[in-house]
């Protein structure tokens, strides 16, 4: 950055007061990583905006001065999409935190970027209703828009693409758009919320989000089912999407991230391959299905299931499955998470699962397979030392083997991570030439190339 802080922060100083505008160093480190393994790098100046209209004076000048711009929501992605690795200035969203307008006849909420799901979620409770996606972490909505976050209730409502109605975006030349109204459908122009939501901070800033909710299903079962193998237990899920039984989660664990729940958790767990499974709808309908889901599991070789109704045993069990990666790292104090994510079709996904568990013995590598085996999604978690340069080597080529494996499939490098950093140099041979598309697309929106430099596509780099 060719700018002195100090002649951007007097320009700053201009639409922001004081305590908006931070050079603080502790407050810079806390922008310079998320919660990847990748390299940490500080940004310059933090901001914390109020207003989209102190957006749009941000981007006005950074466009100006040409200085990098990075959105920041809670920190909790995965690929190093919100290290600021051209330094510049990083835009904390918490500040705008507000939910707008609920539309509960229209299932629809307005909201501030900086909102939380879990915020959410807690006020939609008062109206009978819930937002669907939940990737595990307390992910702010604009950061989980930016990232198309996913998680795992993908397999029933779909991930964060599907609920997003309108976006306001502010540009990098601080222009103002929309990229979609209050209508359920519309065959009007291009699809702009498609575009944006998963682009990760280079084309926009996100100032407000009108997103899909849902009602409250009458009746929740939830269910811990063993199987003696991988297969088996893909097996099924399978068989009972195919038969069309409404699902609302299902989450695959490996025996070896069930020992580390039973020891983080204090569970007793059979260590065999499980799944986590829930069911949302009516009572009479639910006792159906899960009458039929039982018989699928049993005809696959299931060994052990059981159901769950009561509402504190259901919160344990997915509980212990939302713990896991805590639970890794408990377990291997001093050592960083690596976690992958690759996306195949279903038929591919039980010799996938297995190819990763091969590579990972043949790596030595600690960690487990668990994933959203619903749509194909999985990921492993490897718990590596930074400072051993050869364990860190065996780490980035294991996760090379299983992205190569899901390419050569016609999956994706990236189920629901996003690019960031880590999958960047993946994209030109997964997308071939619609990658040069991209690249024309973010040349178009941000020719001085200010917005999250070098993440997704690079210019001139």
């Amino acid at each position: 950055m060719t700018v002195a802080v100090n002649t951007i922060v007097e320009s700053l100083k201009q639409f922001l007061d004081g305590d908006q505008i931070s050079t603080n160093e502790t407050i810079r480190e806390l922008h310079g990583q998320d919660e990847s393994y990748h390299e940490a790098c500080l940004p310059d100046i933090v901001v914390f905006p109020k207003t989209k209209e102190q957006v749009c004076n941000i981007m006005k000048l950074a466009n100006t001065l040409v200085v990098p711009v990075v959105p920041f929501g809670r920190g909790s992605s995965l690929e190093g999409h919100v290290i600021p690795y051209k330094n510049g200035i990083t835009i904390d969203f918490s500040l705008m935190d507000k939910i707008l307008e609920i539309r509960e006849e229209d299932l629809l909420v307005k909201v501030q970027p900086g909102v939380t799901r879990m915020q959410l979620n807690k006020e939609l409770k008062k109206y009978g209703l819930f937002f669907s996606v939940d990737p595990g972490a307390d992910a702010s909505l604009g950061g989980m828009a930016a990232t198309n976050a996913s998680g795992t209730t993908a397999v029933r409502y779909g991930v964060m693409r599907d609920q997003v109605r309108d976006l306001e975006v502010v540009l990098a030349d601080g222009r103002i758009i929309n990229t979609g109204n209050l209508a359920a459908k519309s065959s009007s122009g291009y699809h702009l919320n498609g575009l944006f939501v998963g682009s990760e901070g280079t084309l926009g800033c996100f100032t407000e989000l009108t997103l899909k909710v849902y009602g409250i299903p009458e009746f929740e079962i939830a269910a811990r089912a063993v199987f003696p193998t991988v297969e088996n237990a893909i097996a099924a899920v399978t068989s009972i999407l195919q038969v069309g039984i409404p699902i609302a989660r299902v989450e695959l664990v490996d025996e070896e991230s069930i020992r580390q729940v039973n020891h983080y958790s204090d569970m007793d767990y059979a260590e065999k391959p499980t799944l986590f499974i829930e069911f949302h709808g009516n009572e009479a309908g639910l006792i159906q299905d899960v009458a039929f889901t039982r018989e699928i599991m049993e005809d696959n070789g299931c060994v052990e299931v059981q159901f769950e109704t009561d509402n504190a045993a259901r919160h344990k069990l997915w509980e212990a499955r939302h713990n896991l990666a805590y639970a890794y790292t408990h377990g291997h104090p001093g050592k960083k998470q690596m976690v992958t994510d690759v996306c195949v079709a279903i038929s591919d996904l039980a010799d996938a699962v297995r190819f990763a568990r091969e590579q990972l013995n043949s790596a030595n590598l600690p960690g487990g397979i668990l994933g959203h085996v619903g749509d194909g999604n999985f990921h492993a978690l490897v718990m590596i030392d930074m400072k051993n340069v050869e364990e860190v080597k065996r780490a980035d080529d294991f996760n090379e083997s299983i992205v190569q494996f899901a390419l050569d499939r016609n999956g994706t490098c990236t189920g629901e991570h996003g690019v960031g950093v880590g999958k960047q140099k993946y994209q030109a041979k997964e997308h071939g030439e619609a990658f040069h598309v991209m690249e024309t697309i973010k040349i178009a929106l941000d020719p001085k190339n200010i917005l999250n430099p070098g993440k997704i596509v690079r210019m001139g780099e």
